[in-house]
């Protein structure tokens, strides 16, 4: 499958002032679910445009999803500083406020990479607009991911075999304590980053969207 898009370069209104994003969005087709893609942590180089966000968008953006990417605070060009994740709760918030605007009425998916798999997962555990959640490479060594115990939405987990930041067996113990439907794709000898092993990471989105939206995958072809 593939998908042209328009690209759209703007700020959204955050809580700690504008925020840096870009959408893309799928021309010639009607969309029935719109993506947020979060970023991993700022303070180690983490952007919109890091190789697992950037891959995880583009599998959205040829599925036909309109796709939005943006800096949190204090990251690029948006405002504001590091909050330690608490603060960039609002910045997720506002991401979804202006997607939900954009395509009114229509189900939200959110992925998170890393730091963004937690704290986009939290708010998109929470929000009723977010009917899909995708984590990717969770950071669960040193992140407390027991908030999930409480969210039945569909999830699908990727994690590399190699990952030190979270270890596979505790992300998959992880996974397996989560009511609702769940997936884990384990990616062999891949590390946090996905290294060489981008396009399977890609792989299991794609399954993963295949077997939950079906009309979507057929209006592709």
């Amino acid at each position: 499958m593939s998908a042209t898009h328009s690209s759209r370069k703007l700020f959204l209104e955050g809580p700690a002032g504008r925020l840096e994003a870009i959408l893309w969005i799928p021309t010639g087709m009607e969309p029935s679910v719109a993506a947020l893609v979060c970023h991993p942590h700022p303070l180690f180089g983490g952007t919109m445009h890091n190789k697992v966000v950037y891959q995880t968008a583009k599998s959205l953006d040829a599925f036909g999803l309109p796709v939005l990417r943006f800096n949190f605070r204090g990251t690029g060009l948006s405002a504001g500083v590091h909050d330690r994740g608490n603060g960039e709760q609002g910045d997720v918030r506002a991401a979804l406020d202006f997607l939900a605007a954009e395509f009114p009425g229509m189900p939200l998916l959110l992925a998170g990479f890393s730091f963004g798999s937690a704290v986009g997962m939290y708010v998109g555990c929470a929000d009723a607009r977010v009917t899909e959640l995708i984590g990717l490479g969770i950071p669960v060594n040193n992140t407390d991911f027991s908030f999930l115990r409480g969210c039945n939405k569909p999830k699908l987990f990727v994690q590399g075999q190699n990952d030190e930041h979270g270890a596979v067996s505790k992300a998959k113990a992880v996974v397996k304590s989560l009511p609702g439907e769940n997936r884990f794709v384990e990616v062999p000898e891949a590390d946090h980053f996905f290294a060489g092993r981008l396009d399977q990471l890609g792989k299991a989105i794609t399954a993963w969207l295949s077997e939950r939206h079906a009309e979507i995958q057929s209006a592709n072809e």
